[in-house]
């Protein structure tokens, strides 16, 4: 299929979207002209060398779905319209989200306030009776100076579906956000999904993304540290079958005295594919810049493949950066151990497994969520052990 034509059908269901206030429209309008102008990233592209995302650019989709019961777009107050779209980069899926925005997830937290508990957003895709839907969820979360909060994002259906997501975070200066990113879709399902977060002065980031489902996954996440922001970036890839599960991230150290941390780990099973792109960016003016990146990979199968490119990229002289990345597969020595002690040599593959896993898991801080998602790993961790 060629580029026109595949243009051409999101076209004939763009048209078809119902007209809604002059400001969105417009808004729409012009993220449509830039979808068209972009078109599908190829593998050509160095940022999508090892992700072709030719089945959805293939994909003849039916009309939007995905009435998740959030506040309509066009209910946007100008002031929040001033920080929609401000954040995220500039590429085709979200132009294409913002072309279909309808719904709006909007958390706001005012200066200075304690959100209390976690504020859970959740996207699920509806059941489709004919032909396969399109969803674009779309999140802004804005925290004041001095407020804390605490979000999960989780998405999850069934069937075969596309979820386009975007999801843009301002904290202001000295705020704390938690982040956490679920990601359990359909096995048939398409998941591309953008965060973009940008830090105040001292203010504190935490994401956590956990990514479980789905058959195409391409998570992207970027985040802009001002003078003395701290972001610790952490994520947990499985991935089996025939699953493909592509990690973007992006950690820009625009100004001095900034930290970040981050923690990746994938365990990959069966012919599937991974792949982690870690860059962390440190510009001129960021002197007294304290930066780790870590990418740790656990290979099960012969057939499985992983791509990891850890990237650094300096323009400053007074920093303390490291980065690096692994690919193993399980210890024999360790195996050995527990088969000694009684434990069958399946058993003893899962328990390994698990404790690799773990230490992402043993990060997350909402008690309910790390026990739900230690029990998932353990029933899928089981169920390999059985396979």
């Amino acid at each position: 299929m060629t580029a026109g034509l595949e243009i051409g059908n999101w076209l004939e269901l763009f048209t078809r979207q119902e007209r809604s206030e002059p400001w969105l429209d417009k808004l729409r309008e012009t993220a449509f002209g830039r979808f068209t102008e972009l078109g599908f990233p190829t593998t050509r592209d160095e940022e999508w060398r090892f992700t072709n995302v030719a089945p959805i650019a293939r994909t003849q989709f039916v009309g939007q779905t995905g009435l998740y019961g959030h506040m309509a777009a066009h209910s946007l107050s100008a002031s929040d319209r001033e920080y929609l779209g401000k954040y995220a980069p500039e590429n085709a899926f979200v132009a294409l989200n913002t072309a279909f925005l309808n719904e709006i997830a909007l958390t706001r937290v005012a200066r200075g306030t304690a959100v209390e508990p976690p504020v859970e957003i959740c996207y699920e895709a509806p059941p489709q009776s004919a032909g396969v839907p399109h969803l674009h969820p779309r999140t802004l979360i804005v925290v004041a100076p001095g407020a804390q909060c605490t979000i999960v994002e989780m998405y999850h259906g069934a069937g075969q579906y596309f979820t386009n997501a975007v999801t843009e975070i301002v904290a202001g200066d000295g705020a704390i956000v938690d982040h956490y990113k679920i990601q359990r879709e359909s096995p048939q399902a398409f998941h591309v999904a953008t965060t973009q977060v940008a830090l105040g002065r001292s203010a504190n980031f935490t994401s956590h993304s956990i990514s479980l489902g789905g058959a195409l996954v391409r998570n992207d996440i970027g985040v802009t540290l001002s003078v003395g922001s701290e972001a610790t970036v952490n994520g947990l890839y499985l991935v089996n079958g025939e699953q493909h599960v592509d990690n973007h991230t992006v950690i820009d150290h625009a100004q001095p005295h900034g930290t970040s941390h981050e923690l990746y780990k994938g365990i990959l099973d069966g012919r599937a594919s991974a792949v982690f792109n870690g860059r962390i960016l440190v510009r001129q003016d960021a002197q007294k810049t304290d930066s780790k990146q870590t990418n740790k990979n656990l290979v099960l199968s012969d057939e499985a493949v992983i791509h990891t490119k850890p990237e650094l990229q300096i323009f400053a002289d007074d920093v303390r950066c490291t980065h690096g990345a692994t690919i193993g597969q399980l210890d024999a020595e360790s195996l050995f151990y527990l088969q000694s002690r009684g434990i069958g040599k399946s058993q003893a593959r899962s328990l390994l497994t698990q404790a690799f896993a773990q230490d992402v898991i043993d990060r997350i801080k909402i008690p309910g969520l790390k026990q739900q998602l230690e029990q998932v790993l353990s029933e899928k961790f089981h169920e390999r052990s059985h396979d």
